[in-house]
């Protein structure tokens, strides 16, 4: 048949994946080829070059990694699960039996296809897949990548999977007015979704999740805390645990055991794990590897604990921010394999509310996903592809979703779009799908009518549209049927991140998040931001690809304005250069920011240059993607947080110690996730999105430690300025400093770093300038001499020059202590000197070193 509306709804998981449709008003999930309800989200490539995907797929898997596993040497592989992961970003999956790496949206779109083939009665053009509302920008494109380019989906909408879940729920006959907590702990991702229901219309309030939490967080917690330890107790295991290759194909191996443990221990007490002896290598010692363990509930309830309680932490924040708590939901949510655990499910209980469990967690997106669809109306394009024009053409227009109990439908015939011999007159009658309501037979033509339909409530309301000639004689039409959802409606999908450009901050000088004005986290989308108060700060000459504009662009998450920009999500560099421009374009000019986001957060940049009366056009492509982050790098960096701590620590002027003891502990917790496998791809970004906030954290501390050291500078530098004008009565250094005296308290106030160390800039080479006058040549003897008495503690660029030049400025400081001579000696000198040594800044006006 030909829809006007997609009717296709795809819940693209981590672990597993499902596909439904819309049949007579309701979201039936399609049964996979073993005649489940879910597909395992696995590919396998045999060696006939076959794609398999699904059961058989993760049968190969678990092959192929005890294979990998007993003979622990570097084997070929052609599985791969998990892949949704490391969407949008370089992660290759190299297949050596078709020799080509695989991309994470490529593999997406196996599964896709998969779920497409279990479709065999029509073409599928169109589709709505769900994505985690934590997705970012680059994830999503990846997710469009893969159903257009690599699935052959001709139009995809995206929606947030818990929206999806409410919307299945919101037509429950247990769903209410008031406010919902959708919990989502899928296979590798959380989401929580805080959505208020108001006479039926649902509407999202806020949204917080985890990419990097999920059920895979779970398996590796019990591997890595239980089976491994286990196993490394009664064997010796050194060549393996020294290798970072062969540790994670054993973590890997296990990862079934520590899967299937989770899933039985949500029903019973107690399972047990033992394996065959060819399973594992033998041990350094020669003896054979065997895993004979009984897991109990509280023994892995001690594990995975923590993890839940990551995810309902989240819920508690989420819940806060907006003035809510447990008591004041109508309803909790369950969606996703993990909230099966009786566990997890206690602990909501105790610290939220008791979970409503009347949905199956495991379809529930999908089914949302298909009633969403049956809201939105095919493009015009596809439309076309699928049009039988042979068919009698009708056009509908309604309200898809209603919280009223009767609707207005107009219709009308499109006979420019009907081919062959068309009746004299065409008659239409609709009935709704449970045959108590019907429109009676009228005429319709290509100007149009109006109907008032009949709704049931609090169900889809699927329609049929029968149509007859003249003669009465049933004649065949398109589209066929339509479906109104009564009883709930959804509003617009809203940002999950601030979206915002990277600026040098007035107040600091540092390069910081300054989220865009109207697209702030939580707006509704298609969403609309402004930014106008921007500055250039150097020219660019037109016609110059040199000569640029760089705008970049980031979304971050609650609390990222005025963090460092690169601790957030960095989305776009906007590159305008002298090529773009009509004309020279001045240091110091405005320009305008027009950032328009549609709903499926694709984006659009305007930017207006008042000086030129020009505006340039710039779309986000959607072909970026993210790098993979180096363990070296990772460690570094969380070297680098160590060592600021220790330094906040032993500066001693941040007051609240236990504050400094709880990032330090955040930290240690981040670098033993690292530690437990450095290696594996998403595992480095998992531990980089932990770190970001207590970057941000330390980021806090250092500026509150930086101000008490900027401020007695400046004021030890006033000081100093007064006691020269006073000692050389320097007249026009007195009418300065009288300025500089009226500034301070305004700066002190404001606290404003930058602009303390340019008055301090200010003052300095004043009271330079004024020593200079009047000591002659004794301030450059002075510096000669300083250099001279601290020459072995200083790390000189160059030691045998700066010895050779400093001699040099000695003797002539004895014999003949001429000026400017002696001044451009002590120049060289510092230009000898690394950056951390330059601590005074000296010039003659034109040049500054230091």
């Amino acid at each position: 048949m030909s829809r006007t509306k997609i009717d296709y709804g795809i819940d693209l998981g981590t672990t597993n994946s499902a596909i439904s449709r819309m049949e007579q008003g309701e979201a039936v999930i399609k049964k996979t080829d073993t005649l489940a309800d879910t597909l395992p989200s696995c590919v396998n490539f045999n060696r006939k070059k076959v794609v398999r995907v699904g059961e058989s797929a993760l049968t190969a898997l678990k092959k192929e990694r005890r294979d990998a596993m007993h003979r622990m040497d570097s084997l070929e592989v052609n599985t791969f699960s998990e892949f949704k992961r490391t969407m949008g970003s370089d992660k290759g999956y190299y297949s050596s039996h078709l020799t080509k790496d695989f991309s994470s949206e490529e593999l997406s779109a196996e599964v896709l296809k998969t779920l497409k083939s279990f479709i065999t009665d029509e073409q599928i053009g169109a589709i709505v897949i769900t994505v985690p509302a934590k997705f970012t920008i680059n994830q999503k494109d990846a997710t469009l990548r893969a159903a257009i380019e690599h699935a052959g989906f001709n139009q995809c909408e995206l929606l947030q999977e818990p929206i999806a879940a409410s919307m299945a729920y919101g037509l429950s006959e247990d769903s209410e007015d008031g406010y919902w907590l959708v919990f989502d702990f899928g296979g590798g991702t959380f989401d929580a979704a805080l959505i208020k229901v108001e006479d039926q219309i649902m509407k999202v309030i806020d949204t917080e999740g985890d990419n990097y939490l999920g059920g895979k967080t779970l398996d590796e917690a019990i591997v890595d805390e239980i089976i491994f330890p286990y196993i490394s107790e009664r064997f010796n295991l050194n060549s393996i645990l020294g290798d970072d290759y062969k540790k994670s194909v054993f973590r890997d191996g296990l990862k079934e055991y520590a899967e299937e443990a989770k899933v039985q221990l949500s029903f019973k007490d107690s399972h047990n794990i033992l394996t065959d002896l060819e399973v594992f290598p033998k041990d350094d010692d020669g003896d054979d590897i065997e895993l004979d363990i009984t897991l109990t509930r509280d023994m892995v309830g001690s594990t995975i604990r923590p993890i839940f309680q990551k995810s309902i932490d989240i819920c508690k924040d989420l819940l806060e921010r907006n003035g809510l708590n447990g008591k004041s939901l109508n309803t909790l949510l369950l969606v996703g394999g993990p909230t099966h655990s009786s566990i997890l499910r206690e602990m909501l209980t105790e610290q939220i509310t008791k979970p409503n469990v009347s949905v199956d967690p495991m379809t529930v997106v999908s089914r949302g996903a298909a009633l969403f669809a049956s809201t939105v109306s095919i493009s015009d394009d596809v439309r076309e592809k699928t049009r039988d024009n042979t068919k009698i053409q009708l056009d509908f227009g309604y309200e898809t979703t209603s919280v009223e109990d009767e609707e207005f439908v107009t219709v009308k015939m499109l006979k420019e779009k009907m081919t062959g011999e068309i009746p004299e007159s065409v008659y239409i009658e609709i009935v709704r799908g449970d045959e108590g309501w019907s429109s009676g037979k009228l005429e319709v033509d290509g100007i149009g009518d109006v109907v008032e339909v009949k709704l049931m409530e609090g169900k889809p309301n699927a329609f049929k549209v029968l149509a007859y000639d003249d003669k009465g004689n049933l004649q065949a039409s398109e589209p066929s049927e339509f479906t109104i959802i009564q009883g709930a409606k959804v509003g617009s999908a809203t940002l999950p991140f601030f979206i915002g450009i990277e600026i040098k901050s007035k107040a600091s000088g540092r390069l910081v998040f300054k989220s865009i004005d109207g697209l702030e986290k939580n707006q509704s989308t298609p969403a609309i931001g402004m930014a106008d108060k921007l500055t250039t700060q150097k020219q660019v000459r037109p016609g110059l690809k040199d000569d640029f504009i760089k705008i970049p662009l980031y979304q971050g998450p609650y609390g990222a304005n005025g963090t460092p920009a690169i601790n957030n999500e960095h989305i776009y560099d906007v590159i305008i250069s002298g090529e773009d421009l009509p004309r020279m374009l001045p240091a110091g000019s405005n320009l305008k920011l027009t950032v328009r986001v549609d709903r499926s957060e694709r984006m659009t940049l305007s930017v207006y240059f008042p000086a030129l009366d020009h505006t340039e056009e710039i779309v986000v492509p959607n072909t970026t993607t993210q790098k993979e982050i180096g363990a070296n790098w990772l460690e570094s960096e969380i070297k680098k947080a160590r060592n600021a701590i220790v330094i906040v620590r032993q500066e001693d002027i941040v007051e609240d110690k236990d504050k400094i003891s709880e990032i330090e502990a955040e930290l240690d917790k981040v670098k033993r996730h690292f530690d437990q496998n450095r290696n594996d791809y998403d595992r480095k970004k998992d531990v980089l999105e932990s770190l970001k906030p207590v970057l941000n954290k330390i980021d806090e501390l250092q500026m509150s430690s930086e101000w008490p050291k900027v401020e007695q500078e400046l004021k030890e530098v006033f000081y100093r300025l007064e006691e020269a004008c006073e000692e050389f009565n320097n007249q026009n250094g007195k009418a300065l400093l009288s300025q500089f005296k009226t500034q301070m308290p305004v700066v002190i106030r404001e606290k404003d770093v930058s602009l303390a160390q340019d008055l301090i800039s200010s003052m300095r080479s004043l009271n330079l300038a004024i020593l200079d006058e009047g000591l002659g040549a004794q301030m450059e003897v002075g510096y000669l001499n300083s250099f001279n008495d601290e020459f072995e503690t200083l790390d000189w660029l160059d030691r045998e020059r700066a010895r050779m030049v400093l001699n040099q400025g000695l003797r002539l400081a004895v014999n003949s202590p001429v000026k400017e001579e002696l001044r451009q000696i002590v120049i060289e000198l510092f230009r000898l000197l690394p950056e951390a040594d330059k601590t005074i800044v000296i010039g003659d006006g034109n040049e500054l070193i230091g």
